[in-house]
Parts: structure tokens; C-alpha cells; sequence
């Protein structure tokens, strides 16, 4: 794929080559990766004060702009925003290097994590880690909600839109992607229309304090040569990307059929990058529904715990697909060794999952200048952060049925239905520090792995007391 950066487009003024040496780019987003938590809003915040501020390689008006591009696009914004500035940079290896280093220590730690969970996972320690750890993701998903709808429900109309989608999803079980799908034309065709109600955006805030201008970064304010758009150069490198991504998953269907687990696999995950736009907890509100109550690959806790892996572990909070995938292939390993299915299985969810940003980055950057200012599709991105808002509250309220109670029943009349708790059933000690995680969160405005690392103690020293009790 390096080669293809010697075809990018050379006509034109502007500058060459690469922006900053490669040495230096590679050293720097090895530590970017290394120091990406906290979800999307920090891994943000770490490359703005990296790139922008510290080492002075991207103005501020360029890096927002990217941003805001990356936001349209389904995937992890935030590695979708490293393959970017990398390209930028760098040239096509540039953004390659940028976009597997932000992904590969997350990957290899949830690797480890999993190995130990199936291996090790009865283990009184290791039951205390976990169990602490779901208490405290719910607490989390519980702030994406606030935090999420803080910033995207600035009127009645995205009031209307997030209610509308937790409703479909919550009482009628509408596919999440339909939903998405629904509130992207509302919000299109009310952007085009001019209306007020969709003009409301929304993104990571980049940081405060001086702006560095475009002009005095290193990339300047100029288009260097090889982002400059040339439709050839972009249909020839997403033809290999595609082929890259697609053809694996053909491969294992005609080879397998489309009942093994890892044709399901890399078809599920390859849907999920098509259609998952609004962020990292909209996806696993998506993944939770059909890996948990469709396909059966693991219970509602274990999400729970996967969840906790990746809030933990450096890189995208969507690197929990990794998990469900590694519990799938060990589940259902075939011929194959249970360890080594699983393995194979995290390597395919992981690929099929990441893969499509490169796709998108490569595709659509370089034409990116004809999108800025387009009111159409900024509020459809507004109409979508809202409903991602009822989505995710879905999400919290499903994870927080299975983790504060042993016992959920379905009630259902006509076509609505939902789950309800059998309040005799309350888990008092989930409860308990459930609640200690939410205060540490919304009241003495702890970090989110410092909020994690807290509970995953608390819930380690109540299992080991619960044990020697016995």
C-alpha cells in the first residue's frame, strides 16, 4: 500500500513530500496510541495537544476541519482523524502508520485481557476485577448520556429526534442502523431547507488558550500536492483498500458457508462499519443488540466486561468488537483449538472492523474542501448526535437491568414490548457501587480509569470478602 503514495496527484503548486520527517511522525504517534483513554473526547484532546499544540505540525482551523469531516463518516472518529492528519503529513504510509499504531496497542492488551477472562475468568481475583469493572462502565455510559446530550439537544426539535430514537429502540426494537438512517434524511433535509433547528453541530472541543494559525504550523495553510483531488488516484487506492477488506470475508463464505461463526462474523462487523455513525457507545448499543440477543456469542454481563477492557486499555473504545468476536471464535471453534479460534476471531473482527476507516480517509479526504460550510449534511450530523443521545440511553438502561438485577421479564402489548426488573432481584452490592462510581463521576469529577481502576479495587476486596467468608 506504501507504493500507492508515489501515484497521488503531482500537479499543482504546493508543498512535497513528506511535512515532517517519518522517523519523527512514527516515534510521535506510538505515543499518541500509547496515551490515548478515555474515549473519543480524550483521545481527541491528546492528539490536539500533541500535534497542534505541542509539536506545531497542524494549525488549529485545519485540525477541526478534519475533525469535523471525520464526525460524518461511520467508525471511530478519533482513528479516523489519525489516518487523516498522518496522510496529511505523510503521504498515504504516513496515514497507514498513523491508523495502525493508534489501533495496535489496544489491541494487544484486549488480547491479553481476553486470554486471562476465558482462561482465568473464575478466579476469585479475577471475578472481583470484573465485577467492579461493570459497575463502573454503567456509571460511564450513564455520563455519555449527559455529556452527549449536553452538547447535541440545544432545541425541542433535537429534543424530539432523541426521544423519537429511544423510543424505536427501546419499545419497538427498531434496527439501530434504520434509526440512524431516519434521522440523517430528517436532518438533511432540514439543513438544506435552512431551518434554525439543524444548524446545531456539535464536536470534541480541541482545546482553549491560543490558537496556532494555520499559516505557522508545518503543513501551513497551502494543500500539499498529494492531498490535492484527483479522482483517479482516490478510486485506484479505495479499489485495493475494498479488496483488502472485502475479500477475506468472501473468501470465508464461500469456504466455510454462511453459517460458520466466522463468515457471521466478518459479515456482522463488516455491516457495523458501513452503518454505525454517532460514536463509539451508539455502536455498542448496536453490537449489544445483535451479538447478545441474536447471535447468543456472550451474555449481557460479558459485554459489560468487554466494555470495561476497552475504558481501560489504550486506543478506540470500539476495540471492544475484538472481545466479542474472541468470545465467539471460542465458543463455536469448529476443528480448530478453542484458543486458537478465538484468536483467529479477534484478528478478523478487528480487521473488518478498522479496515473501512483507511477506506473512508483515502476515498473522500482529498475532496473534502467541496464539503465545508455544507448546511445539508450538518444537520444530518446534528440529527444524528441527537438521536445517538436515545440510543445510548437505551444502552444504559439495558446494561443497568442486567447488572443491578438477577431477574429482567418481558412485558409486552401490540407491537410495543419491553424488559422490567423483578425488583425483588436487586444485586444490593452492584447497586452499591454502581452508585459510588456515579458519584465519583458526577459529583467529585473523576476520570474515567480513575473512577474504573477504583471500582475494579472495591470490587475485587468484596469478592475476596465475600469468599473467605464462606
Amino acid at each position: 500500500m506504501a507504493d500507492l503514495a508515489k501515484d497521488a496527484p503531482k500537479a499543482g503548486p504546493g508543498r512535497a513530500g513528506n511535512i515532517v520527517p517519518l522517523p519523527e511522525a512514527v516515534r510521535t504517534w506510538v505515543r499518541v496510541a500509547a496515551l490515548s483513554f478515555g474515549g473519543p473526547a480524550g483521545q481527541i484532546a491528546v492528539m490536539h495537544r500533541i500535534l497542534v499544540d505541542e509539536k506545531r505540525w497542524i494549525g488549529e482551523h485545519r485540525f477541526l476541519h478534519a475533525l469535523n469531516y471525520c464526525m460524518l463518516l461511520p467508525g471511530p472518529e478519533a482513528h479516523q482523524l489519525a489516518i487523516y492528519i498522518g496522510w496529511l503529513l505523510n503521504r498515504t504510509l504516513g496515514g497507514v502508520i498513523a491508523g495502525v499504531l493508534f489501533v495496535l496497542p489496544g489491541f494487544l492488551s484486549i488480547l491479553a485481557l481476553s486470554y486471562i477472562y476465558v482462561l482465568f475468568g473464575n478466579v476469585t481475583f479475577i471475578e472481583g476485577l470484573f465485577f467492579g469493572l461493570k459497575c463502573a462502565v454503567l456509571a460511564v455510559v450513564l455520563q455519555a448520556v449527559f455529556r452527549i446530550g449536553g452538547r447535541a439537544l440545544k432545541n425541542r426539535v433535537m429534543v424530539a429526534i432523541a426521544a423519537a430514537a429511544f423510543i424505536a429502540i427501546f419499545f419497538l426494537h427498531i434496527p439501530f442502523p434504520l434509526i440512524i438512517i431516519a434521522a440523517g434524511l430528517i436532518g438533511y433535509l432540514g439543513g438544506r431547507a435552512g431551518l434554525t433547528a439543524f444548524k446545531v453541530g456539535g464536536g470534541h472541543k480541541a482545546g482553549s488558550g491560543t490558537i496556532l494559525e494555520d499559516r505557522d504550523s508545518a503543513l501551513g495553510e497551502d494543500v500539499p500536492v498529494h492531498a490535492r483531488a484527483n479522482l483517479a488516484w482516490s478510486m485506484k487506492i479505495s479499489a485495493v483498500l475494498s479488496a483488502l477488506w472485502l475479500l477475506p470475508v468472501i473468501a470465508i463464505l464461500m469456504a466455510l458457508g454462511p453459517a460458520n461463526v466466522f463468515a457471521k462474523i466478518g459479515v456482522f462487523f463488516s455491516q457495523m462499519a458501513v452503518v454505525t455513525f454517532g460514536g463509539a457507545y451508539a455502536v455498542l448499543a448496536y453490537v449489544a443488540q445483535e451479538a447478545v440477543q441474536r447471535f447468543g456469542w456472550l451474555q449481557p454481563g460479558e459485554m459489560l466486561d468487554g466494555l470495561g477492557m476497552a475504558e481501560t486499555t489504550p486506543g478506540p473504545l470500539i476495540m471492544v468488537t475484538q472481545f466479542v468476536g474472541f468470545l465467539a471464535g471460542y465458543r463455536d471453534p469448529g476443528a480448530l483449538d478453542p484458543l486458537m479460534a478465538a484468536t483467529l476471531a479477534a484478528m478478523l473482527t478487528t480487521w473488518v472492523t478498522f479496515l473501512p476507516s483507511f477506506l473512508w480517509i483515502f476515498l473522500g479526504a482529498p475532496f473534502i474542501e467541496r464539503m465545508r460550510g455544507n448546511a445539508a449534511l450538518a444537520g444530518a450530523m446534528s440529527a444524528i448526535t441527537a438521536a445517538v443521545v436515545g440510543v445510548i440511553l437505551n444502552l444504559a438502561i439495558w446494561f443497568g437491568l442486567h447488572v443491578l438485577f438477577a431477574e429482567v421479564r418481558a412485558i409486552s402489548w401490540g407491537a410495543w414490548s419491553m424488559d422490567v426488573p423483578v425488583i425483588g432481584s436487586v444485586v444490593w452490592p452492584s447497586l452499591v457501587l454502581t452508585g459510588l462510581a456515579a458519584l465519583a463521576i458526577f459529583r467529585f469529577r473523576m476520570s474515567v480509569v480513575a473512577t474504573l481502576l477504583l471500582s475494579a479495587a472495591l470490587g475485587i476486596a468484596w469478592t475476596l470478602l465475600v469468599s473467605w467468608g464462606r
